[in-house]
């Protein structure tokens, strides 16, 4: 992704390894790349997997070799739960508490468990499609793997 005069290239192909010998891979759209990543497949093919465990991204995916490990989705995903959640079950619970008064103990007896459990389910998603985004965006192509030097910047044009 290049820059030409201050406005952003737009990221129209993603490019494997050249070694491999495959040819580019056409990027999918971005409401696309959102939903195949919280699917659980691979934004850029759509067959592979996103994750390897619970929350970990794999290093690349298994088809296209589109390097999803280099995507740090950081604290995007929880902000994001939280929020989905929140609007979810809020509403619910100023319900109750306004038509029926229940006991506090109650309150936490019910809605702190419910609360775990929809954000543990939401997290997943929301990370792959985190993923996803982040792959349309082209954040793969400039940061570096764990423990790979970062690029060196090229000479300025400005000067």
């Amino acid at each position: 992704m290049s820059l030409q005069r201050g406005a952003p290239e737009a990221v129209t192909t993603w490019r494997p390894r050249e070694e491999q010998g495959a040819e580019p891979v056409e990027q999918p759209s971005m409401l696309t790349s959102i939903r195949r990543g919280a699917l659980n497949r691979c934004p850029v093919c759509g067959e592979g997997k996103v994750f390897q465990g619970f929350l970990r991204v794999v290093p690349e995916c298994e088809v296209c070799h589109a390097p999803l490990g280099r995507l740090r989705a950081d604290d995007a995903p929880p902000y994001i739960v939280i929020f989905i959640a929140g609007h979810l079950l809020l509403p619910p619970i100023f319900w109750v508490e306004k038509a029926y008064e229940p006991p506090m103990w109650l309150h936490m007896a019910v809605w702190l468990p419910l609360f775990a459990v929809i954000c543990t389910l939401l997290l997943r998603p929301a990370k792959g499609a985190v993923v996803g985004w982040m792959m349309r965006l082209g954040f793969a192509e400039h940061d570096p793997f764990p423990g790979e030097a970062p690029p060196r910047p090229g000479p300025s044009r400005d000067a």
